[in-house]
């Protein structure tokens, strides 16, 4: 089996997930030396990356699968490398992928871009992507439709939510967890809309799921309950016993201040504090169903709680690059 992201946030996790299940995972890594931990275990690893087709031909050689997990998520930054590495990427993926028995493609609930308000985001809903990284994974998924289409290719798309746990620094990690420990709790429109998390390790395991369960040509959205950011906050501050104050704002405050440090970052070239591109997240009301992954994979995510309890610790004990649960054999082995 290969795997690309291997050495991503879900790539760390999917890798031990994978091995639990008894797979023998080959991962595709743009640099192995940055990463001491492959070193003590048994994967083997190709060096190189989803834009050199040589090196994908020869990671692909001989593999019954695929897991491609490999992209860039930014909130900011270069929209022609993000179109590049996640749209242009797979496609170089699964032409190297001909062949393979099943195709696990890591896409995003991302893509809906801007939810239907009322309307519960299943797979049915269409996506409106709103940024550059969104539009880069719908597409991918494209892409993927495509290969089943013309090359007979079983795919299978699955669409985490916004994950968080141990290993994780940006995105919802950095907004819920990183920043609010360090004492900046800042609530968007009062906090009031819904976001859509998924534990991390649920998604490795959700992956896993598809490999054995997933149907030909079906896409799966992975996600926890959806919750408010005003109730995310609260399970995160009482979990962690953080007694700050919090800045609950407008919405209009938010934009304009996301307006001014994008003109800041233009000089700097650094991503903003507050990029524009958060609204999509942050001013929408993301009601993500899983139970089609429920039904037909068995997927079970963890409660919010526990799950934020699981992050807290980690980042408590010094966010160490290895945590039990990241064991690569199966404790009942």
């Amino acid at each position: 089996m290969l795997v690309t992201g291997a050495t991503g946030f879900l790539g760390r996790h999917l890798l031990p997930a994978l091995c639990r299940a008894g797979y023998l995972p080959r991962a595709l890594v743009r640099r192995p030396e940055a990463h001491a931990w492959l070193q003590r275990r048994t994967v083997e690893v190709v060096t190189g990356d989803v834009l050199d087709t040589d090196v994908l031909r020869r990671a692909a050689d001989g593999v019954d699968a695929v897991v491609h997990a490999a992209g860039v998520f930014r909130f900011w930054g270069d929209a022609a490398q993000m179109m590049r590495v996640n749209a242009e990427g797979t496609a170089n993926v699964l032409r190297a992928s001909h062949g393979v028995r099943r195709f696990i493609h890591i896409s995003t609930v991302a893509v809906i871009g801007s939810p239907q308000p009322g309307r519960l985001l299943d797979e049915t809903h269409p996506p409106q992507p709103a940024d550059p990284y969104q539009r880069s994974k719908l597409a991918a998924e494209q892409q993927v439709i495509q290969a089943q289409h013309e090359y007979g290719t079983p795919v299978v798309i699955v669409r985490p939510g916004a994950f968080y746990g141990p290993l994780g620094v940006y995105g919802f990690n950095r907004l819920f967890f990183r920043d609010p420990m360090r004492g900046l709790i800042m609530q968007m429109d009062y906090g009031r809309h819904v976001i859509f998390p998924v534990y991390v390790g649920d998604v490795a395991q959700g992956v896993v799921l598809a490999l054995e369960h997933g149907l030909a040509g079906e896409t799966y959205n992975l996600c926890g309950a959806p919750i408010s950011h005003r109730d995310a906050f609260d399970v995160v501050c009482a979990e962690a016993g953080l007694r700050w104050p919090r800045l609950s704002l407008p919405g209009w405050v938010g934009i304009a201040a996301a307006h001014g440090l994008e003109a800041l970052s233009a000089l700097t070239r650094r991503e903003p504090f507050y990029p524009i591109n958060l609204r999509s997240y942050v001013y929408n009301d993301w009601h993500v169903s899983s139970e089609k992954a429920r039904l037909e994979l068995g997927f079970r995510p963890l409660d919010f709680r526990e799950g934020a309890r699981r992050t807290i610790a980690w980042y408590r004990a010094g966010q160490p690059d290895w945590i039990p649960e990241l064991a690569y054999e199966s404790s009942q082995a």
